[in-house]
């Protein structure tokens, strides 16, 4: 009898002690066989980001004018070599004029058998005008037939027809004259403005095609070496971001170790490789033109001695753009900044959103947020946390994909260290 009511209190206890066990474990009072994820932490501060996009491109002047015959024909003068400064209005090419000189003395014997005929025809028709008014006098007054003074008549208007067409006989004559003759002036190139010749593509000798209606050989290039720019190809999402004006770091190769300023003077408004048959995978780019200021090479001008810049067309040259500034603002790492899909609280869709995980009693706790600007280390944050919050920013597999609201986790010992 005592027996059983010894193990009628005994089952009550135990049941009570395991459900305690249970409890103690679960809240983690005791000894767990759960693994902890390590991760990496870092607090979010304020900061200074600079926007930088990066660009390679190559040196070229700044104004450089492509120079092609509007004539075709050989070449019998060149004046001037590569390298060579010249001055607007200077003598570059001459091409040889002889069919053109031939065509204005051909032009010139058109138009004067053009005024002769004009005088003619004017002559005639003096004379088939007093002929029609006084056969109209004679006819009004019964002396002659009508048959004879519509004949009369017949021949003052073809006279006077035969004039007109002699007038336009004449101007077209004199156009044709004035064609040949501007064809003959354009047997001589000059400069079209103070520079230097760049680039000279031939040699006295060879033939030039050209024509007045469309661009020929091009057979030199005059070019302003006193100011020059960099032309680089910027991608599609970063082309965006530039304005007109933004500051630019300079690196030339040939340069190596030191940085010249620059600012971006244009920014193509179509891309520089997209055509009809383009593809949609292809990259798009788009030209922008950076201008090289002179104060950042003058010591180079002075010690070399040079009457212009130190850099040649076709230089390589890369670029760092500085496309925004924000001083004092609340960043955090790059890392730390992973996307979720979260459930929107006013119509119940889901939704891709920006993340972070911040460390709060040994759990990461998921907060949405809002990000501006990024350099290479750390992204603006506009609403979400506030300074001084405990990210978590590593390991990047976790954060970015497997790392969970309110999952328990440790800092690294090495994070510790």
């Amino acid at each position: 009898m005592a027996k059983s009511k010894k193990k009628k209190y005994i089952l009550p206890l135990i049941i009570v002690v395991i459900i305690a066990l249970a409890v103690m474990k679960s809240c983690g009072v005791f000894g767990s066989n759960e693994k902890l994820d390590q991760v990496d932490t870092q607090q979010a501060t304020t900061a200074t980001i600079v926007q930088i996009v990066t660009a390679s491109g190559k040196i070229k002047p700044s104004t450089e004018v492509k120079i092609a015959p509007e004539v075709s024909g050989e070449i019998t003068q060149l004046t001037v070599k590569e390298g060579d400064e010249v001055k607007k209005g200077q003598l570059l090419v001459q091409i040889k004029q002889d069919i053109y000189i031939s065509a204005v003395n051909r032009a010139q014997a058109a138009v004067q058998q053009a005024i002769a005929s004009l005088e003619q025809s004017a002559a005639r028709l003096k004379e088939s005008e007093s002929e029609y008014k006084r056969s109209k006098l004679l006819f009004e007054s019964g002396t002659i037939a009508r048959a004879d003074w519509e004949a009369t008549e017949a021949n003052y208007k073809v006279a006077r027809l035969t004039y007109d067409a002699s007038k336009s006989s004449l101007e077209s004559a004199r156009a044709t004259l004035k064609e040949a003759e501007d064809n003959l002036m354009r047997t001589q190139i000059f400069a079209p403005i103070d520079g230097t010749i760049s680039q000279l593509n031939v040699e006295a000798g060879e033939r030039v095609v050209g024509t007045a209606q469309m661009a020929g050989t091009e057979v030199l290039r005059v070019a302003n070496l006193d100011s020059m720019e960099v032309e680089v190809t910027v991608g599609e999402n970063d082309i965006v971001k530039l304005a007109v004006g933004n500051p630019v770091d300079i690196e030339v190769d040939a340069y190596w170790g030191k940085r010249f300023k620059g600012r971006v003077t244009e920014i193509a408004s179509s891309a520089a490789n997209v055509t009809e048959t383009s593809s949609a995978d292809q990259v798009t780019n788009f030209n922008v033109k950076i201008i090289i200021l002179d104060e950042s090479y003058r010591d180079l001008v002075e010690e070399k001695n040079l009457l212009h810049t130190p850099f040649k067309p076709g230089m390589t040259a890369s670029v760092e753009i500085e496309s925004d500034r924000k001083d004092s603002i609340l960043v955090a790492p790059i890392r730390a900044v992973s996307t979720r899909q979260v459930k929107d609280s006013t119509d119940g869709t889901t939704r891709t959103r920006e993340v972070v995980f911040v460390l709060q009693d040994g759990k990461a706790l998921q907060k949405e947020v809002e990000t501006g600007i990024q350099d290479d280390e750390n992204i603006e944050i506009l609403h979400g946390i506030e300074a001084g919050e405990t990210l978590i920013t590593g390991p990047y597999s976790l954060v970015s994909k497997t790392l969970r609201d309110g999952q328990s986790v440790k800092v690294s010992e090495k994070k510790k260290k």
